[in-house]
This record gives structure tokens, C-alpha cells and sequence, in this order.
């Protein structure tokens, strides 16, 4: 029996779908490709319509048809088989550069390569203020080279556009305006920023994704009968950081869990007459709604009593550091402690567990009291193992004890130092691993991190305040006698932050 005609067709339209579902070696419909300018002048958007449902498609890019950077692969997600689209963001790019790009998909059983393309940036826009950054020459006889990736700066005011990004040369290559206090790349390819009164998920043009206000948080906080609220910013000492400051960070569960400065007045403290309005720390944790699920107040577990730096700044927090066993540790600046807070995964009480510092709970190996942190900034945790943990500290030292139990100040001269330290929470013992004393003291801010290639990177904020604001990122081997693998010289504005990330996209390294 011959096939009817309306056979033929219904097994041409199947043939045609298991193509374009990928059975063939190649698409049997050419995709429609679009390259376009969005509103960042250093972001290109490539637009791929008619891409096969569930391919996974990518952008590399380059100065020239060798290419050399990539984004990260996105799935085409649509619903209609023949028709998908995917828009990738193409980032990392030189102020007026023309570059070559070419965008490639690939499915079970076939692939497509696109045509080379090419975008020139746009230049900065006028409005910007921005520091300017050189590499330092290499430091003679050594031959190491640094690890792979390009460095995200946290800048201060003056600048408007404190998110940036360079190249290992000292070229920016990305920048969001306004304030980031800090920023973060997260694991979508987006970044969350503090703006200090908000926190933002923001694209690669700056596109709000996500905003929470310090105004949606205090309403949530009412509602749920906590104890505090976050003060208004005019009422925030200067130099206090503001009512989100110093860090967010993103849980497993998607909440973000960020810093907030509170107050709470109290009468007649020793050294204080009268009524001094005291400013403490909060921990705010935050679903993906913006309520807020689980929250932590200072005041409610320290003594006030302690105030290593006077008042009215009494704890001036910098840092959250989500744990492995569903704990929090918090960098305290102005108690020189870094403190594990029962968190348990959103159900602790919030108790401090430990304090970890001169005057703590730890035992520093060897007694000396000098070979704590002060005044620190940054911590991470590099490693756990049981009751063992490695810690990497950017160790400020304001105030820093000696041996003989001297507070720096002239004599001794204080110094700052990029140390790493093995504790053990069983035994309560610490024990510097490493340390790096660069020659200067920076009295605030700082980060620290170790490298893919085991060298350890710290950023020290205002190393010289003989220069007005100036930072330097160093790039140093985790060696007994620490040598400068590269350095990055920041002058114009401090860099609260500064610190290496493999690309500007999740699960991809950029090499130089």
C-alpha cells in the first residue's frame, strides 16, 4: 500500500524535530545570530535565536580569532524545539578595543559553531571616578608567575563606581557604579552588592536583579517581635559603615545573611558620663522573599564593657564566614575577635561558642600574645578537618600586644601582617602556620586569600598614609621566607577590598 501524502508530510515534520533536537551531526536550522551593544559600554550581548532545545550554548572572545577568554555555558531553556533563544552577556572586555567573538552550541549528538563576529567597547563614561592601577615591575630573580585570574576591588568613596575589575595588567575590564561595600560574584553569574542601605543582585550591565532595603528588612523585623530595628543612616556615627556594611554573604538555601549596624543607648558607662548611644552589630538573615528567617544582635551576647577602640564604635564587625557545620564565624574588629556563633543552619540561639583572639577562648602556641590578630579583617577558612580548621587572616594590628604586654603606638611600632593559623576547637589551641610582614602597617581594612597555586594574595588598604589614598595587592609564595610573585599599586582611592577571582563567570578561569 502506497503512503498517503498526509503520511509523508507527518514523517517529514518528525524527521524535522528529531534534527532539531540534535540526532544529526549538525542543526538542520542555521540559528539567527545578533550581536549588540547594551547599556554598559564594556558589556556586548549575543543573542542566538533558533538554537536546538537543551543545547548548551557559549561566547569566546578575544583581541584577536585565537580567542583566549570565554563565558560560562548557558542552556537554551525555551519551549519551542526549532525556535529556542539564549542572550549571553559577553564581559571582561578594555575600554574602546574591538574584539573577535564566536559563539558555539553543542547537544547530544551534534554541535554549531557560529561565524567570527566583532564588538568594540565603548570608553568610560566622563562621570566615572576611578583610581588608577599599575603592576609593579617583578621583583628581581624571581621567576614565578602569578595564578591565573583577574582581581575584583571593593573601593571607598571617592569613587562612584566602587565594584571594579582589572586584568592581571592593571586594565579595567568591568564596573558597576554606586557604592559596593562589598561586592560578590555569586555562583549565577550575577554579583550581590551592599550599597550599605540596600543589598543588590545585579547582571553584567548592573541591571537590578534583587533589591532589599533596610526598610523592607525593619518591617520584617517588627513583624516577627525582634528586639532591634536598623537605625536610620543619619544617625550612624561617620566612618561606622552605614545600616548594611561591611559584608553579605549567600547561604546554600539562597538567603543572604548580612551585617546591619544597630544602637542602644546606655547611661553612665565607666569612662562615659551620661547618656552615650553605643553602636553594635546584627546579623540579618534574609530569604529569597527578603524576610527576614533568623537574626543576631550584639547586645544581646557581649559585654559592653569591652571596647578595645572607645565609643561610641564599640564592635565594628567586618566579616561573616558560613562554616561546615552550619555555624557562623564574624570578624570583630574593634574587639580584635573573630567569633563562632551558633547558627545551626538557621535554628541556633545565636550563642557564642567561642572567641577566638587575645583575651579569648584559644590558647596561641608559645604564649606570646603578639601572634594574634588585631584589628583584623578578612578571615576565611581554608580547610577543616575534624576539630582542625586553617584560618587566613589579614592581620591590621592596631593595638597589637608584645610579649611584654605593650600596646603598639611608637614604641613599639605597630605592623601589619598576613598570617594563616591552625586552631583546634577541641583543645582550644592556635598556632600561627605562616606569616608575611610586608614593611608597613595599614591600619584598616584588608583582605587575604590563597591562590590556585598555593601562593597567598592580600590586600592592604592604606599602607602609606603619607600617600593619601593608596592601596597595594600582593601576590606572595606561602614559603618560609614569603617572595613577591606580583603586585598591584592602587592610587587615587583605598580599596576596602581587592582580591583574586578565576573570571568574571562561574566555573570558568581565565588565563593571562
Amino acid at each position: 500500500m502506497k503512503n498517503s501524502p498526509q503520511l509523508l508530510c507527518l514523517s517529514a515534520i518528525v524527521l524535522v524535530l528529531l534534527l532539531g533536537l540534535g540526532c544529526g551531526s549538525s542543526s538542520p536550522i542555521q540559528p539567527s545570530v545578533a550581536l549588540v551593544p547594551t547599556t554598559h559600554p564594556l558589556v556586548a550581548q549575543y543573542n542566538i535565536s533558533r538554537i536546538n532545545l537543551g543545547a548548551s550554548t557559549w561566547v569566546e572572545f578575544g583581541p584577536d580569532t585565537s580567542y583566549g577568554r570565554q563565558t560560562s555555558k548557558v542552556p537554551a531553556v525555551g519551549s519551542n524545539i526549532l525556535n529556542d533563544t539564549v542572550s549571553i552577556l559577553v564581559a571582561g572586555m578594555k575600554p574602546q578595543t574591538t574584539y573577535h567573538m564566536r559563539a558555539h552550541a553543542e547537544w547530544p549528538g551534534g554541535s554549531w559553531d557560529d561565524q567570527d563576529r566583532t564588538f568594540t567597547t565603548g570608553a568610560l563614561p566622563s562621570s566615572l571616578i576611578l583610581p588608577s592601577f599599575t603592576v609593579a615591575a617583578p621583583v628581581s630573580g624571581v621567576s614565578a608567575k602569578p595564578a591565573p585570574g583577574v582581581e575584583l576591588f571593593s573601593l571607598i568613596a571617592p569613587s562612584n563606581a566602587q565594584g571594579v575589575v582589572t586584568d592581571l595588567e592593571g586594565n579595567i575590564i568591568w564596573y558597576c557604579p554606586g557604592n559596593a561595600f562589598p561586592i560578590k560574584p555569586l555562583t549565577n553569574g550575577h554579583y550581590i552588592i551592599n550599597t550599605t542601605n540596600d543589598l543588590l543582585e545585579v547582571d553584567l550591565t548592573c541591571n537590578v536583579i534583587r533589591d532589599i532595603s533596610a526598610a523592607q528588612v525593619n518591617a520584617s523585623l517588627q513583624a516577627n517581635g525582634y528586639s532591634f530595628t536598623i537605625p536610620p543612616a543619619t544617625s550612624l556615627p561617620t566612618g561606622s559603615g552605614g545600616q548594611f556594611h561591611h559584608d553579605v554573604v549567600v547561604m546554600p538555601n539562597g538567603h543572604w545573611i548580612a551585617l546591619c549596624e544597630i544602637i542602644q543607648n546606655f547611661d553612665n558607662l565607666p569612662g562615659y558620663s551620661g547618656t552615650m548611644s553605643v553602636v553594635g552589630d546584627a546579623l540579618v538573615d534574609l530569604d529569597t522573599n527578603g524576610n527576614v528567617s533568623w537574626a543576631w544582635s550584639s547586645f544581646d551576647h557581649l559585654d559592653i564593657n569591652r571596647h578595645l577602640q572607645g565609643l561610641p564604635d564599640w564592635t565594628h564587625s567586618n566579616a561573616i564566614v558560613p562554616m561546615s557545620d552550619g555555624n557562623l564565624l564574624v570578624s570583630m574588629r574593634n574587639q580584635s575577635w573573630i567569633l563562632k556563633i551558633d547558627y545551626s543552619n538557621g535554628t541556633g540561639s545565636g550563642d557564642v561558642l567561642w572567641r577566638l583572639g587575645d583575651g579569648g577562648d584559644f590558647t596561641i602556641l608559645g604564649g606570646d600574645p603578639s601572634q594574634w590578630f588585631y584589628g583584623q579583617h578578612y578571615p576565611n577558612i581554608l580547610s577543616t578537618n575534624g576539630s582542625q580548621m586553617t584560618l587566613a587572616v589579614f592581620d591590621d594590628g592596631n593595638q597589637r600586644v608584645d610579649i611584654d604586654g605593650t600596646a603598639c603606638g611608637v614604641t613599639p611600632a605597630c605592623y601589619t601582617r598576613a598570617a594563616t593559623y591552625q586552631l583546634d576547637e577541641d583543645t582550644k589551641v592556635a598556632d600561627v602556620l605562616w606569616q608575611d610582614l610586608p614593611g608597613f602597617y595599614t591600619f584598616w581594612g584588608g583582605s587575604i586569600g590563597v591562590l590556585s597555586n598555593g601562593d597567598v594574595e592580600f590586600d592592604a588598604s592604606e599602607p602609606s598614609p603619607s600617600v593619601a589614598r593608596s592601596s597595594i595587592v600582593m601576590e606572595v609564595t606561602q614559603t618560609n621566607t614569603p617572595q613577591t610573585v606580583w603586585q598591584m599599586n592602587v592610587t587615587g582611592e583605598n580599596a576596602y577590598r581587592g582580591y583574586r577571582i578565576p573570571s568574571l563567570y562561574p566555573s570558568v578561569t581565565w588565563k593571562q
